[in-house]
């Protein structure tokens, strides 16, 4: 069973910023540093303990699954991980950072979030919503440019990027969120629920996010529509991580993605289930 268990990723401050040279170097792949780290994380909201001493360790390059009981919880943790909550207690760490960094080489670069809601004006243009997201990175109007064009092919925008986001439904408003959310080439990618107005191949398409050192955080209530998209699942119980583990450890114990497998496999016991996470690098 070893064979299917990365190692632990190192709670180090080499990031996904680290200059290529250096990351290329065995010495820095053998630590396998952590895009994100989560310290003894609380958070009670309206009575409903939705993180409870949450411990969590990302390995960079990472593309897991985060699933929860109660269904807010995965929720609510990307929100924190994003800036958009706050836990009542703990820490929280991304790509080496432990708070929120305004510099426009900060934290507009480090992280993307794009959550149920497209969270664009209906008045926006796609256009507009991408050259502010440029202007928040710190982008010059050259590069924002450059970025917003790419964006507008890759995300299939161009026919509708001058027109405001009501006219062209949910559908162009969750393409212009996720195009808004990765213009600046973030590290780590949080998707919460992403994409549901979009139909199954243009919606695995646009998720299939490259990027050897890009960490990808994906809450989802539907963990087989994830299937082929993410590499690790975390299931999260009563505000903690019952379990963390590889899709592969899911398909060799014959388990399917859904939640009935994921909690099958945590009931069982398994290395990487209980009160002490294990994390899994890619």
């Amino acid at each position: 069973m070893a064979d299917h268990w990365p190692a632990r990723p190192r709670r180090c401050d080499l990031t996904s910023s680290t200059p290529d040279a250096l990351w290329a170097s065995r010495s820095v792949r053998l630590l396998r540093p952590a895009a994100v780290v989560c310290d003894g994380l609380r958070r009670t909201v309206q009575g409903e303990r939705l993180l409870d001493g949450l411990d969590l360790a990302v390995g960079v390059g990472a593309r897991l699954l985060v699933v929860s009981t109660p269904e807010g919880s995965a929720s609510f943790l990307l929100r924190v991980l994003a800036g958009l909550a706050r836990a009542s207690a703990g820490v929280v760490r991304i790509a080496g950072v432990a708070r929120a960094d305004d510099s426009a080489a900060g934290w507009a670069r480090r992280i993307g979030y794009v959550g149920p809601e497209a969270g664009i004006h209906p008045w926006m243009a796609p256009g507009e919503a991408l050259d502010l997201a440029g202007r928040l990175a710190g982008f010059d109007a050259e590069e924002r440019r450059r970025r917003v064009e790419a964006a507008a092919e890759h995300y299939r925008l161009g026919a509708q990027i001058g027109i405001p986001v009501r006219r062209g439904g949910p559908a162009l408003a969750q393409r212009t969120a996720m195009a808004a959310a990765t213009i600046a080439d973030p590290e780590v990618l949080l998707l919460d629920e992403p994409l549901r107005s979009l139909d199954p191949v243009e919606r695995s398409r646009l998720l299939s996010v490259p990027g050897q050192r890009r960490t990808v955080l994906l809450a989802s209530r539907y963990p087989a529509s994830e299937d082929g998209l993410v590499n690790q699942v975390a299931l999260l119980r009563a505000g903690r991580v019952a379990l963390h583990i590889s899709i592969a450890e899911l398909t060799q114990r014959n388990l399917p993605l859904s939640m009935r497998g994921i909690q099958a496999l945590a009931d069982a016991g398994v290395p990487g289930s209980g009160q002490t996470p294990v994390a899994v690098g890619q």
